[in-house]
């Protein structure tokens, strides 16, 4: 089993046709993989779809579809990281430290905290999963393995 963690902007691209979008649909459909998603992610793709897909054209009625599947697949197919106090204080110094927005900083104080969950149970390393330039750069400082969906085929 492969382990990873998402980032909106790169879960969005299961529910978004977009640069990406087959790799993180094979890596979400497939019964092998393990993805976890920060509580807050949630807001965010509910946020990003309701502003993105009416601009694309898409009716009312589809977007109310594509937002019951996003909402069906958190409920069963991702694990979700609570947004705790301690996330949040970490977010704060994460995003001091690496000048990042807020939300992304709470992205990433939720992934450090896996890992250290992770590592305490002593199981293996997981994928972070993010098209944010900015997080993914700020991830790696930190030691996490990272992969860009914008540079997977």
């Amino acid at each position: 089993m492969v382990v990873f963690f998402f980032d909106t902007s790169a879960i969005i691209k299961r529910y978004i046709d977009e640069t990406g979008t087959p790799w993180v649909q094979a890596v979400a459909d497939s019964a092998a993989n393990q993805i976890y998603l920060a509580g807050i992610s949630a807001v965010e793709v509910t946020s990003a779809l309701a502003r993105r897909l009416p601009a694309r054209n898409i009716s009312a009625t589809d977007v109310a579809a594509v937002l019951a599947r996003f909402r069906q697949d958190r409920s069963l197919d991702y694990r979700i990281i609570d947004t705790t106090p301690a996330i949040l204080a970490d977010a704060e110094r994460l995003a001091e430290a690496h000048a990042l927005r807020a939300n992304d900083a709470i992205q990433l104080a939720s992934a450090v905290g896996l890992r250290a969950k992770r590592t305490a149970a002593g199981l293996a390393p997981f994928v972070l999963v993010s098209a944010d330039g900015e997080l993914n750069t700020a991830s790696t400082a930190l030691g996490l393995l990272v992969e860009d969906p914008n540079h997977c085929s």
